[in-house]
């Protein structure tokens, strides 16, 4: 299968509309409305990057065109990342919780469904669109792609040259109360969570969904795994691959 890195480089079909929802230059959503089907079912997408500021929502905007060419509204978000003043947590998470709230109240104006959200992370965006979801009782659906959701394990394996202590301020010695806060693990979770992995990932290793889903379901919360045979990591971000179309699939499901 041919590597789909390049969607990083790659740019997305154009947005519809870009909104500020707050008074930082990060602060920022780009909207792609369907032409009929009103009201929308909304993909709030939270794109990845090891949280840091080098990485941007670009290359998310491939997957957001295609769901909405499927009739489901997408909300690709900018955050403060690391790197950004403000960056980190827990600045980063306050972002996402404040852009989840400003397209809540903004949804009769965009013909939003409120009962027809989902939350799509990919990689440390999984882990930013779960604490939204054991925080935010309204959303009722989370597709976590390629997901780091065991921070605790990315601290173990230093993935990515340590992200995670970047990202939280230190290690678990150090902050344990960043930790508790920010893991999914953690968490209790009422929404329906998707856990979608590529089985030869090499960026955040399948394992972290299949053990989460694992744990979830020893709590008895609404966790599904949905590993995807042959695909990487961007693969999932990919409406170009099998594995793109796989993903269209399970968040139109996520999204009924």
């Amino acid at each position: 299968m041919k590597s789909s890195d390049d969607i990083l480089n790659l740019p997305p079909p154009k947005a519809d509309a870009r909104v500020a929802y707050g008074s930082d230059e990060n602060h920022f959503v780009d909207f792609r409305l369907p032409k009929e089907i009103r009201p929308h079912a909304l993909a709030i997408a939270i794109h990845g990057g090891y949280w840091r500021a080098k990485y941007d929502l670009v290359y998310m905007g491939h997957l957001c065109a295609a769901l909405t060419a499927k009739g489901i509204a997408s909300a690709n978000i900018e955050y403060r990342r690391v790197g950004n003043s403000g960056g980190g947590w827990p600045g980063t998470f306050a972002d996402v919780r404040a852009v989840y709230q400003f397209l809540i109240q903004n949804a009769p104006k965009y013909d939003f469904d409120v009962r027809r959200i989902v939350v799509i992370g990919h990689s440390a965006g999984g882990q930013l669109a779960l604490c939204l979801a054991a925080r935010e009782t309204g959303v009722k659906a989370v597709v976590s792609l390629a997901g780091v959701v065991d921070l605790q394990r990315a601290y173990q394996l230093h993935l990515s040259n340590n992200a995670v202590v970047e990202f939280l301020g230190g290690t678990p010695a150090e902050v344990a109360d960043h930790y508790r806060e920010a893991d999914p693990m953690k968490l209790a979770i009422v929404a329906r969570q998707f856990l979608v992995h590529g089985a030869v990932d090499d960026v955040v290793p399948p394992d972290f969904s299949i053990d989460y889903t694992s744990a979830k379901d020893k709590m008895k919360e609404n966790a599904r795994l949905v590993q995807i045979a042959g695909a990487g990591h961007f693969e999932l971000v990919d409406p170009r691959s099998a594995a793109g179309k796989d993903v269209e699939r399970v968040v139109t499901e996520a999204a009924g």
